[in-house]
């Protein structure tokens, strides 16, 4: 096992591209598969390339303003006080790695958005206290928390199909998160996970190739900027009293904290994407004292979201080819074809983690895959709630070799995706395990 570890490892490091060539090739071979396996002429595929190549901005600002925000509030004294703390509790290179990886699971099964921003953070200041611990096993232990999060309490899928009004409900009617998220099989294979991953990653730790270790000291583990909080040289001018105003950022961000409190009383505890980026916006602004203090640190923020930027329209018009094209609906067919009423679930799942590589949304895989899981789900008379989560844990599975959502985390980490995706080989295909045995015997 050490050995098949270290080789995946060696092949990643020399084989796998940057993240935006990854990007391009998957727009290449989905371009290429849409013209061999569906009617569609190359022409037809370059317009639905072009027609969905901006489909994604709005989750590309979602997903930068993750990494700012985070940031921003990473950078105030406080948050920094109560990392290092609880990174205190690691020692030994080992212990950070258990550390990191129990504590980024839990967060991503309340929130991925969340999860992938404070397992990112709190691997730095693991690192700076235990600065002999591999950094990039330590950043992909970091990642595999978000094996979890369609399992957790932000996961769409459950959540979509538990809303009255959702696009399948004259099919299977309102199904509760009790039927999803709280059933026997979910709960053992977010417990199962939640438990062992990080005994998963001390051994990718242990059976990493030493020719490319690396402690975190040769990393860039200074991304959380340690000056930022200094006040600014000061005159005498109304406006830079203004900058430097306490009251200002005090009265604003009040406001902000009094919006999202209005926001839970009536609509629950509803941890979006956008409540997440605005509690943590607006807290920064609290805990960074002045309006010039918050903008020093979203300044040095912005500068980890250009591989963000840049990539997410390339993935909207990979979707753009494999929905308008047909091929995604082709793909899960080909599954439906092979399966009966035991392996349903299971082909479910693996035909979800294939289709994740070229449409990486929950909500978006579901919309694509919903219509067809479903009703073949009722033919073979296999539980439609299961067919669901077999869904979500499909999009979820195939996360760890799917650079879009380790985008803001390798940002944050100042690393490339090859750094750590060497060990997350490993972790797909050890996760592959308790899935399996959750859809097919619980």
């Amino acid at each position: 096992m050490k050995a098949f570890t270290a080789f995946c490892e060696r092949m990643v490091q020399r084989f796998l591209p940057d993240a935006f060539l990854f990007a391009i090739l998957l727009t290449f071979t989905v371009f290429l598969l849409g013209i061999i396996f569906t009617n569609s002429s190359p022409m037809q595929m370059i317009d639905y390339w072009g027609t969905g190549f901006w489909d994604l901005l709005v989750f590309a600002m979602q997903m930068s303003l993750i990494v700012v925000t985070g940031y921003i509030l990473a950078n105030t004294p406080l948050v920094k006080v109560v990392l290092k703390k609880i990174s205190n509790l690691a020692n030994t290179p080992s212990q950070a790695i258990l550390l990191v990886t129990f504590i980024a699971s839990l967060a991503c099964l309340i929130n991925y958005g969340f999860g992938l921003v404070v397992g990112a953070l709190f691997a730095i200041h693991v690192a700076k206290r235990v600065p002999t611990v591999d950094y990039r096993v330590l950043m992909a232990s970091a990642y595999s928390g978000f094996l979890l999060w369609h399992g957790g309490l932000s996961a769409s899928i459950p959540l979509l199909i538990a809303t009255p009004g959702h696009f399948l409900e004259d099919t299977i009617g309102i199904v509760p998160v009790s039927e999803t998220l709280f059933s026997g099989f979910n709960l053992f294979i977010a417990g199962f996970l939640l438990f062992t991953l990080p005994f998963v990653n001390r051994f990718l730790m242990q059976a990493r190739h030493p020719l490319i270790h690396s402690d975190a000291t040769e990393w860039q583990t200074n991304n959380i900027d340690e000056n930022s909080e200094k006040d600014s040289v000061a005159d005498k001018s109304p406006a830079d009293r203004l900058e430097n105003s306490k009251t200002i950022a005090f009265l604003i961000g009040i406001m902000g904290l009094a919006y999202v409190i209005y926001f839970f009383i009536n609509n629950g505890f509803d941890l979006n994407i956008n409540i997440v980026n605005f509690i943590m916006l607006f807290l920064g602004v609290i805990l960074h004292r002045t309006p010039r203090r918050f903008l020093n640190s979203a300044t040095h923020a912005v500068k980890n979201v250009g591989g963000i930027v840049v990539q997410f329209p390339f993935y909207a018009g990979i979707m753009g080819m494999m929905v308008a094209s047909g091929l995604s609906q082709q793909m899960s067919l080909w599954f439906v074809e092979m399966s009966n009423a035991f392996t349903f679930p299971l082909f479910t799942f693996l035909s979800a983690g294939i289709i994740n590589f070229f449409v990486p949304s929950g909500g978006g895989q579901w919309a694509v895959q919903g219509p067809i899981m479903i009703p073949a789900a009722l033919d073979l008379g296999v539980d439609t709630a299961k067919t669901a989560m077999a869904v979500a844990w499909g999009d979820a599975w195939t996360n760890m070799i799917q650079p879009f959502w380790a985008l803001p985390l390798l940002a944050i980490a100042g690393l490339k995706v090859k750094d750590i995706m060497g060990f997350c080989v490993i972790l797909l295909l050890y996760s592959f395990i308790p899935i399996s045995i959750g859809l097919l015997f619980f």
